[in-house]
């Protein structure tokens, strides 16, 4: 592990040492790139460096113990030096492992989103738009950006499904423990019994894909014009501005309704296509790798299920990591960091158990 960190240091020092030729820094690009490298390494180096400055201190330490004539009051102090430097090698040590875990390249990628209503009617719907409420307001409390791609709305203010991107650095890092089934437990407002109904929802996270991470051939696709449908705005029915995009060698279809510009709504299919298609490529590497989904936190399968809410109880639990937390109102305000913090520990340790 110290010869690989020592490697990384020399790396970093020499990107330093290139960020001062002024050839460098006039081209955008590679400046970019650089400074992007930079970011990534200085978290490891800052903590190679603070492990290696407690190693001296231990090793200081040690010398000084064995000198002669040392008092027995200095002595004890010198013990208690080491003892202290001693648990911050074994500290950084421990931080050093978890740095060092190959990194997921996706993390800092805006995602797509994307939520549907499962079982229980209108009820899932209603659920799925409260998801949606919430993971929105988890990203403008993170100060990220969220723009809705394609949504089909129900009448009573629920969504069928509802597609929507979040655009913000470490987006990914932070949603992708939210693919799966959840499950809602409560009394829906047309129950007049008081019955406590289950419902189901299922979300799907998927990395932005960049039009350089996937090549799509034009005459692979066929691109269909229709009215919007669904409930709401005055645009609606009134011009083909809908856009259905499918592509044929793999059968993915999309749809986007939301603008009312045809050229808008083929954009936005278009990441939507490119996300999804990238996603099942990624889907198909992972499988091919023995094992590399047992060190995950779950598989990300949409028919998985996660997460329940109970109302009644005021509680969510998430099965992957046995948590439950009595606070589903917060938790369905955008307090998500609790639980994606849990999550993320966990598959931290579960990545470090398979090494």
């Amino acid at each position: 592990m110290l010869d690989k960190l020592k490697s990384i240091e020399e790396k970093f020092e020499q990107i330093n040492q290139k960020l001062c030729n002024p050839e460098v820094v006039s081209d955008i690009e590679q400046y970019k790139k650089l400074m992007q490298e930079l970011k990534q390494l200085s978290p490891i180096v800052d903590k190679y460096r603070e492990h290696k400055a407690a190693l001296a201190g231990v090793n200081e330490a040690q010398t000084l113990l064995e000198e002669s004539g040392l008092d027995k009051d200095f002595r004890e102090m010198v013990l208690e030096e080491i003892e202290s430097t001693e648990k911050a090698v074994e500290k950084t040590r421990e931080e050093l492992k978890i740095l060092l875990l190959p990194r997921d390249p996706n993390d800092d990628r805006n995602v797509i989103v994307e939520i549907r209503g499962g079982a229980g009617g209108e009820e899932a719907s209603l659920f799925a738009a409260a998801l949606f409420r919430m993971y929105s307001m988890y990203a403008e409390a993170k100060g990220w950006k969220s723009e809705i791609l394609n949504a089909n709305e129900t009448e009573l203010g629920g969504f069928k499904e509802i597609v929507f991107m979040i655009e913000g650095e470490g987006a990914y890092s932070r949603f992708k423990f939210e693919s799966g089934v959840h499950r809602v437990q409560r009394v829906p407002e047309t129950e007049s019994q008081g019955r406590i109904h289950t419902s189901t929802v299922t979300v799907a996270v998927l990395p932005e894909a960049q039009e350089v991470d996937i090549e799509i051939n034009p005459a692979d696709l066929q691109i269909d014009t229709f009215r919007s449908s669904g409930a709401g705005g005055q645009h609606i029915n009134k011009t083909e501005s809908a856009i259905r995009i499918t592509h044929i060698p793999t059968g993915t279809i999309v749809e986007c309704q939301d603008e009312r510009s045809q050229y808008k709504n083929k954009d936005k299919a278009m990441k939507v296509l490119r996300s999804r298609i990238l996603e099942a490529e990624r889907e198909k590497q992972s499988d091919a790798i023995a094992g590399e989904r047992k060190a995950q936190v779950g598989t990300g399968d949409r028919s998985e299920r996660i997460r329940t809410y109970n109302y009644p109880q005021g509680r969510v639990s998430d099965h992957r990591i046995g948590l439950t937390l009595y606070k589903i109102e917060a938790i369905l305000n955008g307090d998500l960091d609790e639980l994606i913090d849990a999550l993320i520990t966990a598959d931290t340790a579960e990545k470090l158990n398979a090494q």
